[in-house]
């Protein structure tokens, strides 16, 4: 077994779940900024080459949550339950998988504008995987429970921008008389950025329901 590996094996359980969850979020956090980058370009080409990265971080997040179902098989007790540890990784994971499918279907789909809905909605998506990092640290003492529900109602409150955004452009999409075609295409980029913000949004729910169980 490697060093880091035994390291691991022998770290208090609060801290080795602590530890794998904090770089899952960290790593979300440079995903939804590379995305944002990715949304602003105006360069297809560039556009291709970050999605390559993005691909990476995916995958790294990939990685990081077969660690954590890895810890939870391997623990006999764990910090939180173990369907909601089992909840945040995967939860997290999908939200990785959303921003990392919009910026492959923006180069498949060859889309080398950057409307202003488009950077919105990457805005929106940063400052909720920024939440959701800062939060995810305080789960695990219940004393910072006044400023989980806060952070709770922050990411709500920036969903609900994100539905307001997405109910306007998808209108103004068929006031536009754009080719039809088009107008598919960015619909299903707007639908799955709604879906991102959204998935941000059930993490806050995932987030209640350790805070009922644990204070």
């Amino acid at each position: 077994m490697r060093p880091d590996a035994i390291i691991k094996w022998l770290m208090p359980k609060e801290e080795r779940f602590h530890e794998l969850l904090g770089r899952d979020t960290a790593n979300l956090v440079r995903a939804a900024r590379l995305f944002a980058e990715i949304a602003c370009s105006e360069n297809l080409e560039e556009r291709r080459v970050k999605g390559v990265q993005l691909k990476a971080i995916e995958h790294e997040g990939d990685q990081i949550t077969r660690q954590v179902f890895e810890a939870l098989n391997s623990s006999f007790i764990t910090p939180l339950d173990r369907e909601d540890i089992r909840a945040i990784a995967s939860d997290l994971d999908d939200i990785l998988d959303y921003l990392e499918g919009v910026a492959q279907s923006m180069v498949l789909f060859e889309l080398g504008a950057a409307p202003e809905a488009l950077r919105q909605f990457a805005q929106i998506l940063v400052e909720m995987v920024g939440e959701i990092d800062r939060v995810t640290h305080m789960i695990w003492n219940m004393a910072n429970e006044g400023k989980i529900q806060e952070t709770i109602v922050r990411i709500s409150e920036l969903e609900n921008q994100g539905d307001a955004l997405y109910g306007t452009v998808i209108a103004d999409l068929f006031k536009d008389g754009r080719d039809p075609i088009e107008i598919l295409k960015w619909k299903e980029i707007y639908d799955a950025l709604e879906d991102a913000c959204d998935e941000c949004k059930d993490y806050t729910h995932i987030l209640g329901n350790v805070v009922l169980k644990n204070s």
